[in-house]
């Protein structure tokens, strides 16, 4: 019985440590928390591995620590991949795409996708070329509209004003 709960105690720590890792998180998507506990899980696994006591609870957290923030890191760049669909479908709609018509764009892995609707482009003052639009984005199901001006930058890129 005692060689069990032995067996229990680096579970134990890693829970703990998990546990306060998510407290911490404040504006993590859900694809970054799931990336920081399978991490964890994985790395405190790992750390189990090494040393015998006192020094299987010291790999236990480490490894739980090390793979929680590699973790972390791939679920973040998950939700840059939408991102920079949305990125590249943006960047077509506002340099070639006649006024009312809609780009879209959809991540394959995510699911998530959305429009845009690129309007008449204007020259500023300051003789920038803008064009204003309208976005929608559709995340796990739900539909959110937004409206902004895009600028073209000098080097021919736009970006988005507000």
């Amino acid at each position: 019985m005692i060689a069990s709960s032995k067996r229990f105690v680096p579970v134990v720590a890693a829970l703990g440590i998990l546990g306060l890792l998510a407290a911490c998180a404040n504006d993590s998507g859900p694809k970054q928390n799931v990336g920081t506990v399978l991490g964890g899980v994985g790395g405190a696994v790992a750390g189990a591995q090494f040393g015998k006591g006192t020094g299987q609870l010291v790999g236990v957290a480490a490894g739980t620590l090390i793979g929680a923030l590699l973790g972390s890191e791939v679920g973040k760049s998950l939700d840059k991949a939408d991102r920079t669909y949305m990125d590249r479908a943006n960047q077509r709609a506002f340099e070639s795409t006649p006024s009312g018509s809609q780009v879209s764009w959809r991540n394959p892995d995510s699911g998530n996708a959305g429009t845009v609707v690129p309007q008449p482009a204007y020259q500023t003052r300051s003789g920038e070329y803008c064009r204003e639009f309208q976005q929608t984005i559709q995340v796990g199901g739900q539909s959110q509209q937004g409206y902004g001006t895009a600028c073209r930058q000098p080097d021919g890129s736009w970006k988005v004003m507000n």
